[in-house]
Formats: structure tokens, C-alpha cells, sequence
């Protein structure tokens, strides 16, 4: 008998975090799952330890090093709920997860996606609070989401042909991936939110590398870009405000790392935003010394002392 859920869970040298991971699965009061768990070429023992589990509802597949988007796809192949949920190896989930996801869907039959407040573990003061996303059903729907999906990977459950109609995950994206098949899906049927709680987003270590976030914001624009390419109809909806959507959060990622004075990801991220040809004249007054060799930029900066950037959002960020 097929299960109700298909939770999929990509892993890659992730031994230490999976007794938290699948026991919060394990701990569901939902109890009518299966939870596919894709081994993505570990080198440590994530592999023994999911095959030594006992319990008939976890399922293993192992594959070569393929990232987590082929993971994921692969367990999407051979799922077979109606219901599908990600959890990636070193996430969690409140035990009622399943039970208010499903819930939501059932009293909303046109719904083909529920999403749920998160909450950030393990980083430094605001960006630890809890989290709910905005209620997204309104005329603006498509254009807030085209924006961001303000909503990690397991903060989700999703009708299983949903997904599949959608393509699944863009192996090519390294970031984003997981907001590219939101905006694919939710885009233009009805969603619906539930405003608790369920999902922690856990982190690990001192940071993101620079190099990630530079890779993070670039995927995003490269995710935006190919769903106007898919779309044209949008691209033309949007009109002018397109290129505010795109390149202002970009923008924006850019000051951030220029602020913490992290020029190499700062100068990548205002390279792309002046090739866009975006921005006033005060943003281009930071930017431009971007185009200069990089110790030029460090003098510069030297010499003209360490300006304030202006109050920035509390809001929690998952990069």
C-alpha cells in the first residue's frame, strides 16, 4: 500500500546529524510515510549508518557525487506518495509537521502547496527568532514570489504531480534550486500558509564562505532569469519593475558584503549589477571602484575611512 507522504532526504557526510534529522522524522505523529534517503558519494559513514536503521519505512539509494539537486530528483523518481517533504540531513521538524501540512491541504483541496514558519538554530541574535512567512494569496502573488520565496527547502509540503509537472530540481543550480521550483510551482496555483512554527533551519561553523555567497546570489539571478526565459508572458507583465526585482536584492547582497568589508564577494556581486546597467549614482559612487585591481579598491577605502552603512533588516536570512 502506497504511503501518504514521500519524505526525501539528500545526504552527504552527514553521520553526525542524522539521529536528529530522521528522529525528528521518526517522531511524527503522522505515521503513514516513507522517508527515501539518498546517499549522495559519502566518505564517511552516512551510508553504514542509514543501511543499519531497521525501520521498513526508510528506504536507502546510494549514487555517486552528484549535488543536491540530482539527490533530491532521484528521490523523487521513485516516490510514491501523494504528498512529498524534503528534509535535508542536518534539518529538523516539530513532531506535528506531517500532521498540520496535511491539514492544511485537506481543508484546502486547489491548494497544491502549504508552507510554514522556520526558525533559524545556531546563528547569532536576531537572525535567531522564529520566522513566519507572509500569507502570498493575493492579485500580487506571482510578482512577491518572483522577488523570493521566503521559505527553506523543508518548510514545505507539496502535492507529488505538482513537482513532477514542474521538472523538479535545476541540476545546474548549486543555490536557489529549491526557490526556482517554488516560484515554478506556486507561481500560478493556489498555495496556502500555515502560520506556526514546524521547520529549524540548522547551521553549522563560523559562516558562510564568501564564495558561497557571491554563488548564492548569482544562482538566484540565474534562477530568476530562466524562469522570465520560460515564462515571457511574466517578463512582459513586469515590465520596468523587472529589472528592480532582479537587481535591487542583488544590489543589496553586494552592500552587504561591502559593509563587512568582504570586497572579493562584494566586487564580484557590483560587477554583475553595473553590467545590468542598475543602480543611481550614489550606488554607482560604490560600485565603480569595483572595476579596479583589488588593492587599489583596499586603499582606496583606506584612505577614505570606514563610512557607516544605513540600518539594515532584522529579518531572518537563511545565507
Amino acid at each position: 500500500m502506497k504511503p501518504v507522504v514521500t519524505i526525501i532526504m539528500p545526504c552527504y557526510n552527514a553521520s553526525e546529524h542524522l539521529p536528529s534529522s530522521i528522529g525528528s522524522v521518526m517522531a511524527q505523529t503522522v505515521r503513514d510515510w516513507e522517508l527515501i534517503a539518498i546517499d549522495d558519494g559519502s566518505t564517511d559513514h552516512t551510508l553504514t549508518w542509514l543501511r543499519a536503521q531497521t525501520d521498513p519505512r526508510l528506504r536507502v539509494h546510494s549514487q555517486p557525487n552528484q549535488g543536491v539537486s540530482a539527490a533530491r530528483n532521484a528521490g523523487l523518481a521513485s516516490a510514491s506518495g501523494l504528498y512529498v517533504a524534503f528534509l535535508d540531513a542536518d534539518d529538523t521538524w516539530d513532531t506535528r509537521f506531517l500532521e498540520k501540512m496535511m491539514a492544511a491541504l485537506l481543508l484546502n483541496p486547489d491548494a497544491v502547496l502549504a508552507y510554514c514558519g522556520w526558525q533559524n538554530v545556531g546563528l547569532p541574535g536576531e537572525r535567531n527568532k522564529p520566522f513566519v512567512p507572509p500569507d502570498y494569496e493575493a492579485p500580487s502573488k506571482r510578482e512577491t514570489l518572483f522577488a523570493g520565496c521566503r521559505w527553506p527547502i523543508h518548510a514545505a509540503l507539496t502535492r507529488r504531480e505538482a513537482i513532477l509537472s514542474a521538472g523538479g530540481f535545476d541540476t545546474r543550480l548549486k543555490n536557489a534550486e529549491d526557490y526556482a521550483l517554488w516560484l515554478e510551482i506556486a507561481g500560478m496555483q493556489p498555495i496556502v500558509r500555515v502560520p506556526d512554527v514546524l521547520a529549524f533551519y540548522h547551521f553549522h561553523g563560523t559562516g558562510q564562505a564568501s564564495n558561497s555567497q557571491v554563488r548564492a546570489a548569482l544562482h538566484l539571478l540565474a534562477a530568476q532569469q530562466a524562469y522570465l526565459d520560460r515564462h515571457p508572458e511574466f517578463a512582459t507583465q513586469l515590465g520596468n519593475a523587472r529589472r528592480a526585482l532582479m537587481y535591487d536584492p542583488l544590489m543589496q547582497k553586494g552592500y552587504a558584503a561591502y559593509w563587512k568589508r568582504d570586497l572579493p564577494a562584494a566586487r564580484v556581486i557590483f560587477r554583475r549589477v553595473m553590467q545590468a546597467g542598475f543602480g543611481g549614482v550614489r550606488d554607482w559612487l560604490h560600485m565603480l571602484p569595483s572595476l579596479l585591481p583589488l588593492r587599489i579598491h583596499r586603499f582606496l577605502l583606506s584612505v577614505l575611512g570606514n563610512n557607516q552603512p544605513p540600518t539594515s533588516s532584522s529579518n531572518p536570512d537563511r545565507s
